[in-house]
């Protein structure tokens, strides 16, 4: 049973070793010059306005959610595409499901104004 898993074992052993080797290669080879400019704050090539921990607007995740999630769910269109010839006529109307159930949630928020940002 342990001969099944050696190649796995090695396999973990090499890539962890040739990791830490090239991590203290860099280490040792990199450049160290370090100057003030080099570990200031910066955000966007000019000083901040002001502190870094404020608080963010709750619009700002609920976009990024949003941009998540209908990316995530266009990303299931990939292998029904690939598949299409494999899946036939039910994997058509699977697909038309999905993709109406996205549209209706897509009008959804759109109309309840989750997209507007002002």
């Amino acid at each position: 049973m342990l001969e099944n898993y050696l190649s796995v074992l090695i396999f973990i052993i090499a890539g962890a070793g040739l990791g830490a080797v090239l991590i203290v290669v860099g280490l040792l080879l990199a450049p160290h010059r370090a100057d003030d400019e080099k570990y200031s704050p910066y955000e966007c090539g000019f000083e901040a306005f002001e502190d870094s921990r404020i608080r963010f607007d709750v619009r700002y995740y609920l976009v990024a959610i949003l941009f998540i999630i209908f990316d995530l769910e266009i990303a299931f269109l990939f292998p029904w595409a690939v598949s299409i010839k494999h899946i036939g006529l039910f994997g058509l109307f699977a697909m038309a499901v999905f993709l109406a159930v996205l549209i209706v949630g897509f009008i959804y928020e759109w109309k309840r104004g989750a997209l507007e940002w002002e």
